[in-house]
């Protein structure tokens, strides 16, 4: 009979590739005598990708990514299960986050699913004796990609790692509507306040920041993007979004969300321009993008008005509302929750079988990162089509020839 406090219980209800490889892989057991580290927000669905590896046969040992999104009850239910490990708990500190990590580093994992780089850099930056036995990794960010590319740039890294953020199967569903999706509610539940009819600055134009400008224009807001790249703001444009410069766009809006995976994107000239009840969000990985020191140092005064909101009183009599302390405002709200759970579904799909790829695939990589192979990507596709009954076409001989003759000289075929 099921468990009616399980607290993975809805999300498994939700993710049924995880499930189908639980079901599957539990038999063949790919990842038995490996020990697989995990790094990510810890709530109820990377609970399942948990369940899901251990099912496959792996020892799993698990931290946050992020210190202020771990739920307490998920945690508490994986640590019970044997073969499972957590480092983490509800409320940690930033220093608490940190040692947690390093502690979890000190167990010597084969393998290491990431999220914002976290286990990687510190296995490469402070346990180089545990980097040199790594087999290999996955990482699930914009940010963290941006992390490993300038640590094989740099020529430090030991192993070779997938790039799963940047697989079609993460950027196009995760990025664009997960992010878009679990921004905007969860900005809107921890407010009390509407999107519609407010202007929405939205900093960058990657994959999450044309999700989250994208879901605030079909929900009635008037939108802005802010870029550093001409091509992005050439496509900002032609997407029916106004593009103008921070500067610019400080005096227009009302609502502010940073999606730009860099730091210092909203900050003191641009705050000293901004109305008077302007509310700033991070969507980014890091908590960097909104300088919130420069905020506290022009406040007179700094009051809570609402749990989540840390409102800061300008000596002019205006106010901003900071949301979420400037961390991650879909999952580190009072009453965030992350992404949907069916995308996490294909992301946390991405990364199950990535580490599978790696651990037992006829490949060996040597360090380095690398594209997830395309039939990966379409082998995961094709399974979340099956779970949604949706079917698709296939090619005729015919077509298959056509694409195949470069003179399409007969079109008889």
């Amino acid at each position: 009979m099921p468990d009616p406090d399980d607290p993975l219980a809805w999300a498994r209800d939700h993710t049924p590739i995880l499930r189908s490889f639980a079901e599957e892989y539990g038999e063949t057991r790919p990842f038995d005598g490996y020990t697989v580290a995990v790094a990510s927000h810890l709530e109820a669905k990377t609970g399942v990708l948990i369940e899901t590896l251990h099912a496959a046969g792996a020892e799993v040992l698990f931290a946050p990514s992020e210190p202020q999104s771990t739920h307490g009850d998920v945690v508490n239910a994986l640590d019970a299960v044997e073969g499972i490990t957590a480092f983490a708990e509800e409320g940690m500190s930033d220093e608490a986050f940190d040692a947690a990590q390093h502690d979890l580093l000190e167990r010597e994992p084969d393998f290491i699913l990431d999220d914002g780089c976290e286990l990687i850099a510190k296995v490469h930056a402070d346990h180089p004796e545990v980097a040199a036995g790594v087999l290999g990794g996955g990482e699930q960010t914009t940010a963290g990609v941006t992390r490993l590319e300038a640590m094989d740039e740099e020529g430090v890294l030991e192993f070779p790692v997938y790039s799963v953020n940047d697989t079609p199967m993460k950027h196009f569903f995760d990025n664009v509507h997960g992010t878009g999706e679990s921004s905007l509610t969860n900005i809107a539940i921890s407010t009390n306040s509407i999107i519609s009819g407010k202007t929405v600055v939205v900093a960058g134009y990657g994959y999450c920041g044309r999700g989250v400008a994208r879901k605030a224009r079909g929900m009635g807001a008037q939108t802005v993007v802010t870029e550093i790249d001409s091509r992005k703001a050439l496509e900002a444009h032609m997407d029916g979004h106004r593009v103008m410069s921070m500067d610019e766009a400080a005096e227009e809006g009302d609502l502010f969300v940073t999606t730009t995976g860099n730091r210092d994107v909203l900050r003191r000239e641009h705050f000293e321009k901004m109305a008077d009840g302007a509310m700033l969000a991070n969507s980014g990985h890091f908590d960097v993008e909104i300088v919130v020191e420069d905020l506290e140092a022009m406040a007179e005064d700094v009051s809570d008005p609402k749990e989540g909101v840390t409102r800061y009183h300008l000596p002019d009599g205006r106010r901003l509302d900071l949301l979420a302390d400037g961390r991650l405002v879909n999952l580190t709200g009072p009453y965030s929750q992350g992404h949907p759970a069916e995308v996490m579904d294909t992301t946390f799909a991405m990364m199950f079988v990535a580490a599978r790829d790696m651990l037992t695939g006829d490949d060996r990589l040597s360090a380095g990162v690398y594209a997830i192979p395309d039939r990966l990507d379409r082998a995961v596709a094709d399974r979340k089509l099956e779970t949604l009954d949706v079917s698709i076409d296939e090619l005729t001989d015919s077509q298959r020839a056509y694409y195949d003759d470069w003179e399409h000289a007969d079109s008889s075929f």
